[in-house]
């Protein structure tokens, strides 16, 4: 009996240690969107220009789209951090085919 109880836990540990495995995931990709490193914290860069009053921003992460799966299927995308090297391959749902 206690060998069932005990196979039980270490599988509920098991699932847990997956499901938040999946989520620590999912929570870097959504930092890395918004445009801030996880690894460095680094955001982006904003300057003024005085003589043209205009505002720019200077992006530290860079994404590119390596592979994509048609309309509908996963698009394959690598961030890459200009402030410490961080390079991250995850993927996304496809968005459409964008005619």
């Amino acid at each position: 009996m206690s060998t069932i109880i005990f196979i039980l836990i270490l599988l509920l540990i098991v699932i847990f240690s997956i499901l938040l495995y999946f989520k620590s995931k999912k929570d870097r990709q959504y930092t890395l969107d918004s445009g801030t490193c996880p690894s460095c914290g680094a955001t982006y860069k904003s300057f003024r220009d005085e003589a043209s009053n205009r505002t720019f921003k200077i992006d530290v992460i860079k994404s590119r789209i390596l592979k994509k799966h048609g309309c509908s299927g996963i698009v394959e995308i690598e961030y890459r951090c200009d402030a410490c090297g961080l390079k991250e391959i995850h993927n996304s749902v496809g968005q459409g085919c964008s005619l």
